[in-house]
């Protein structure tokens, strides 16, 4: 990986360095690159959304009944409610989050290589870590995009607020409650996607140099792998890696949501505890989990375009 040219061949020929980009290349193609990802897969979200802030005596309790619920009222357009809000606030997060990663990456390598461990765990640690810090700096600019996404996604529904548009959300946010309106559940979401981010980076690395090393390239092999073998192995690590994170996370995503799509100027509002609290005693440990089916093909859907697009634009974005 980025360990300025430490790696043994087999597994320095699957990673392309940060320094060798084109950056200018890598965010102007990255940017239209994710936004396609970000266009197929907003629909999910939309859903997990929904299933997430559902009452207990809401009938829609699985992911095609809240799609047919929406898709009946509002037609194709429901499944995207609040998308222009997201891709505007996406694409300055997405390069803040991609310059953190990458370039934290190539400073924790440098300090794992001298341990001796395996190449699995160092890559879990060095991923881990980048993945982390890369979360944590995006947090500034995605929680207020989070925040008026999430209440567009929701609005009209079970009794929440019905706005014109994210500027209208923007504005009845500030009017209310000021700027820190549009960065509640900032705490959570950090404790939410920065523990995410980390396990889902830490969990492609690894089970990326684990695959390798199943199909024969270990650290004592000098022959490299195919480009179809490293798509195969990214795809598949892809996979892992949502799986994981998506089954750790998401009742903090579950309270984190419901704690950012509360009504605007309501006088009683819920906080962490008094959330927890109403999911389990409506449906004990399992409320945590509402979503999970969604977020769990968001992440690993999502994971898996994402990584092959992400690698895919190393590729194109290589300096001549």
């Amino acid at each position: 990986m980025e360990t300025g040219g430490a790696e043994t061949p087999a597994f320095g020929q699957t990673e392309i360095n940060w320094d060798k980009l084109d950056k200018t290349k890598f965010y102007v193609v990255g940017a239209g690159l994710f936004t396609g990802i970000t266009v197929a897969l907003y629909p999910v979200s939309v859903l997990k959304t929904r299933l997430q802030v559902a009452t207990k005596d809401v009938a829609e309790r699985t992911a095609f009944s809240a799609a047919r619920s929406i898709l009946k009222a509002d037609g194709i357009p429901g499944l995207y409610r609040g998308f222009g809000t997201v891709i505007t606030g996406l694409i300055p997060a997405r390069i803040i989050f991609l310059t953190a990663l990458e370039t934290t990456k190539v400073a924790a390598f440098q300090v794992v290589e001298p341990l001796k461990i395996s190449e699995p765990s160092k890559a879990a640690i060095a991923n881990g870590i980048a993945g982390m810090i890369g979360s944590t700096c995006a947090q500034a600019v995605f929680v207020p995009v989070d925040v008026v996404s999430q209440k567009l996604m929701v609005q009209g529904y079970s009794g929440y607020a019905t706005y014109s548009g994210g500027v209208d959300v923007v504005r009845k946010v500030v009017k209310s409650d000021g700027i820190r309106g549009l960065y509640r559940g900032f705490g959570l979401s950090v404790v939410t996607y920065s523990p995410s981010s980390a396990v889902w980076w830490a969990s492609y690395g690894s089970s990326q140099r684990l695959f390798l090393s199943l199909l024969g390239y270990g650290s004592d092999c000098q022959e490299s792998p195919s480009l179809g073998e490293i798509v195969g192995i990214q795809a598949a690590g892809g996979v892992v890696a949502g799986a994981t994170a998506s089954c750790i996370t998401t009742p903090l995503d579950t309270i984190k949501t419901r704690l950012q799509v509360q009504v605007t100027g309501q006088d009683k509002r819920e906080n962490t505890r008094q959330v927890i609290k109403k999911l389990m005693a409506e449906e004990g440990w399992k409320g945590l989990y509402r979503g999970l089916g969604p977020r769990f093909f968001s992440m690993s859907a999502w994971g898996t375009s994402m990584i092959l697009g992400y690698e895919y634009l190393k590729r194109l974005c290589v300096k001549e």
